[in-house]
């Protein structure tokens, strides 16, 4: 996402001074991007690929997935601090992002990611868990609970991708999701996108909502626009709708609590598309609308984001 907003105001990104995109520029680039953003918790090795967890507080088991081009810290900034003081909170970087190793180079598709976060939970010695998922982290909570429904005992969609949507994405996920297009345009924007065009991006994320203060220097905007990042989440949305056809056809079978939080001011991920036909295809979901928020729900409204889980986890019987 913060890539797609560079490559439509390329001509502006390559304003900015930056020296010939090569093989040594983008080392040192993923290099800096890990020493000023390390891993924040335990590292897992899962079928022979790395996972990050971002754990912490003790109660039960709560699990964040964050959305399209992000990591675990747009949840470390506020929400973990809240739930930490009554839950055990697991936030995943999904396979590719953060500090997740991808599991192929094709796009991880929800239920390949949820099925391999289900054995990380697993590893983490999690048994029944809240999974709570953003944007398109709501797709992997969803794939989670179809796939793995012993171990997901709530789903809390947070703007969540859920359903299949009419038209395309335009034209930038196919460019970067191809071979050639992985291989030439990407390192290019990776490399002449400057900060403040990422910045500005993170607005248009948060509209009608402005970016909190101090969430431009935690998030880690050099994470994001790492190549491989860039590809691997290019991949993985360009793949989404038809994942997302499979999986509406099975909402109607699950019998778990679902909790939806969705603004309808999302311009993003449209809540008579996504939260309201979600509500209206799984028994006994609950839709909670928030009246002019975007599509960053759990920081327009931390409280309610976190009411929600409560209720999630009551419904399921952990607490």
């Amino acid at each position: 996402m913060l890539a797609g907003a560079c490559l439509a105001a390329l001509p502006g990104c390559a304003a900015a001074p930056a020296g010939p995109a090569g093989a040594t520029d983008e080392a040192d680039a993923v290099s800096r991007a890990l020493r000023l953003y390390p891993p924040t918790g335990p590292v897992l090795t899962v079928a022979g690929r790395r996972v990050h967890a971002h754990v912490e507080g003790r109660g039960p088991a709560v699990i964040l997935l964050h959305g399209a081009s992000g990591n675990t810290r747009d949840f470390t900034f506020d929400l973990v601090g809240r739930l930490a003081r009554r839950y055990r909170v697991i936030a995943f970087d999904r396979p590719g992002l953060g500090h997740s190793e991808p599991l192929h180079d094709r796009g991880e598709s929800p239920l390949e990611q949820a099925v391999h976060l289900d054995a990380a939970a697993e590893a983490l010695g999690v048994r029944r868990a809240v999974i709570a998922g953003h944007s398109f982290g709501g797709a992997v909570a969803m794939a989670w609970a179809l796939a793995r429904p012993a171990r997901a005992a709530a789903v809390v969609s947070l703007a969540g991708a859920t359903n299949p949507w009419a038209g395309g994405l335009g034209p930038w996920y196919g460019i970067a999701a191809s071979r050639f297009g992985g291989a030439t345009l990407v390192p290019l924007v990776a490399a002449l996108a400057p900060r403040s065009r990422a910045e500005a991006f993170l607005g248009a994320i948060f509209r009608p909502q402005r970016v909190p203060e101090g969430y431009v220097a935690h998030i880690g905007i050099e994470l994001a626009l790492r190549p491989e990042q860039i590809r691997t989440n290019a991949r993985q949305v360009n793949g989404l709708k038809p994942h997302l056809e499979a999986m509406a056809a099975r909402y109607g079978e699950l019998r778990l609590p679902v909790e939806i939080l969705h603004g309808d001011a999302d311009r993003i991920v449209a809540l008579a598309v996504h939260g309201a036909r979600l509500a209206a295809m799984v028994p006994g979901a609950r839709l909670t609308t928030l009246a002019g928020v975007g599509h960053m729900p759990h920081h327009a409204d931390p409280q309610a984001t976190a009411a929600l889980i409560d209720r999630a986890a009551r419904r399921a019987g952990l607490v």
